[in-house]
């Protein structure tokens, strides 16, 4: 790619985390009955008067604070013209000229170090329904449930330069959502979703290259590959000599392809005006310094924190402190006596694992950051060795149970008293003469063998460590 250089800016949408709709009461619970959550207000009847959320209010300021944008005191609902079924008013209310939050930045880790990434702006919207398209009943039906809904658009400068800066971007954006509490940031239901803009020119070049937008791609991973997709398929039509199209394409992720979903004018005519049923919105200084005073700390500053307080590496930082409930978790399982850095990867290893297997946040555990200190404690006091750490983890980790009681209960104290170690080390060895023989005529790679002998005569209660020393000793 050194001949072209890649250019990529982001428009994110984040659903926010309100009970109520934008400009209606109706509720914004995902899953319900289609048409259920619908009034005449998010339905589009004629001659009603939609009431802002001040709530979404709050939360779309606050993201803008987290970014270090420009609040706006007065901003400005309007129109946004275009039809399509899902739209029961014919026009999304959104904001254009005078948005709520402008001209912040965000820096993103990338390859050990920082990038700040330009962010143009962050205005409010509500948004459309949802088609839903029956082969079988040959037929296509619109659930409201999803009009009105409020949302963030996040609109980023074309600084990106590669799809892993991009995906880097959204991480860290997610992350702060999160941590704020503003939005869920499920990108399967599509409360959290983007369009990148992606386009490729000649290095060195000042000017932008004809840019193509990809739609509502719905994981990190398949944003990665849906820009990288996009590049090449760009660089072959340059390097071919043709010119790239201005377009809407959509990501196939069974075909791993880009296809064209529709054209793209040089600018879209959507007769933007301001809403007459919505007067200006005007904030309140003190509105604006409350908010403020109630952002938490932001993952940025968290993970430079763990990384001095706990002597954690950046890896392990980042992974820590992408989700504000992990993090704090972490944090319970430090305070409650947790070796830092032991406390991570127990974590991280199989912590997350369980997470993940089971689809569930960490709220969700019945497992206690208490349990978790109290494990890492048993280890290191060698009460228990790494294997039945693994062995009983999933069990602790359902149950709730409290590790000391539980392996008490279990029989499954480590066994460190080296007479009792001795005894099953002399029977290992007399049963596999043999090996024996063979590992005093160099083949050292049967320490595991002996190993894993002694550890079931123990029923894997031996402690490592003295079995280690004792096989060595006997076995010269």
């Amino acid at each position: 790619m050194a001949e072209y250089e890649v250019v990529i800016g982001l428009e994110v949408h984040a659903q926010l985390r309100t009970r109520s709709k934008l400009f209606c009461a109706c509720s914004t619970e995902f899953g319900s009955e289609p048409n259920t959550n619908v009034c005449e207000i998010c339905s589009g009847m004629p001659g009603v008067l939609p009431v802002v959320n001040r709530k979404a209010v709050e939360y779309a300021v606050m993201m803008g604070m987290a970014v270090d944008c420009i609040i706006n005191n007065d901003s400005v609902f309007a129109r946004k013209n275009y039809f399509y079924p899902d739209l029961p008013y014919g026009y999304q209310i959104s904001q254009f000229e005078r948005p709520l939050c402008e001209h912040g930045h965000l820096d993103i880790p990338v390859n050990g170090g920082t990038k700040r990434i330009g962010i143009t702006r962050i205005h409010m919207e509500n948004d459309a329904g949802k088609n839903i398209h029956s082969a079988a009943d040959n037929a296509s039906y619109v659930d409201l449930n999803r009009a009105g809904t409020p949302l963030i658009e996040i609109v980023s400068e074309p600084d990106m330069r590669s799809a892993e800066e991009a995906v880097a971007y959204l991480k860290e954006l997610r992350s702060i959502l999160l941590y704020l509490g503003i939005c869920d940031g499920n990108m399967e239901e599509g409360s959290f979703r983007c369009d990148a803009n992606v386009s490729l020119r000649p290095a060195g070049q000042k000017e932008f290259g004809t840019r193509t937008e990809l739609k509502n791609v719905n994981s990190f991973r398949n944003v990665q590959r849906a820009i990288e997709v996009e590049i090449a398929r760009q660089q072959d039509l340059l390097e071919d000599g043709e010119k790239v199209v201005q377009e809407t394409r959509l990501y196939d992720a069974a075909r791993n392809v880009t296809a064209s979903m529709r054209g793209k004018e040089e600018a879209h005519d959507y007769r933007y005006f301001p809403d007459p049923d919505l007067i200006p919105l005007h904030l309140e200084d003190g509105w604006l310094q409350e908010w403020r005073k109630a952002l938490p700390e932001l993952p940025a500053l968290r993970r430079t924190r763990f990384m001095e307080q706990y002597g954690l590496s950046v890896q392990d930082a980042e992974l820590l402190t992408a989700e504000r409930e992990l993090a704090d978790f972490y944090e319970a399982a430090v305070r409650h006596g947790g070796v830092p850095k032991k406390v991570a990867n127990l974590m991280m290893g199989e912590f997350m694992r369980e997470l993940n297997e089971r689809r569930i946040s960490v709220n969700e555990a019945a497992m206690t950051p208490e349990a978790v200190a109290e494990l890492v404690r048993l280890q290191e006091e060698g009460v228990v060795s790494s294997k039945i750490v693994h062995d009983i983890f999933s069990d602790l980790f359902t149950s709730g149970s409290m590790p000391e009681a539980y392996v008490k209960a279990k029989g499954l104290v480590q066994i460190s008293d080296s007479g009792a170690i001795e005894t099953a080390v002399d029977e290992v060895l007399a049963e596999n003469p043999a090996e024996v023989e063979a590992y005093r005529g160099g083949k050292t790679k049967l320490m595991s063998f002996f190993m894993g002998q002694v550890m079931r005569k123990t029923r894997g209660k031996a402690n490592p460590a003295v079995v280690t020393g004792l096989l060595t000793e006997k076995l010269g």
